[in-house]
């Protein structure tokens, strides 16, 4: 059985990549979509608004995708672990 990560690791992934997170929990493709959301969309913010806006701004709509991310990552993990930890226990006091 593979070891599962702990989940705040994950968390931390989450913050400091966007989709990392994800692929640390072998969920890859879904991480891969959740970081081409957040390029598309700032991308898309960054074009549709005038430069007098500010970097936060001008890139929000990648930044709620990477927001809405990070939960998304924390709770998958959490559910990995705790699922993990259960099968151990179970399996362990046979």
């Amino acid at each position: 059985m593979k070891k599962t990560i702990n989940p705040y690791l994950v968390l931390a992934l989450a913050i400091v990549l966007p989709g990392a997170g994800h692929v640390a929990i072998r969920e890859a493709p879904r991480g891969l979509v959740f970081a081409f959301f957040v390029l598309f969309f700032s991308v898309l913010t960054y074009v549709t608004t005038t430069p007098d806006q500010s970097f936060i701004g001008r890139h929000a709509g990648g930044l709620f995708v990477w927001a809405l991310s990070i939960p998304d990552a924390y709770r998958r993990a959490r559910m990995k672990y705790k699922t993990a930890n259960r099968i151990a226990g179970v399996s362990g006091s046979r």
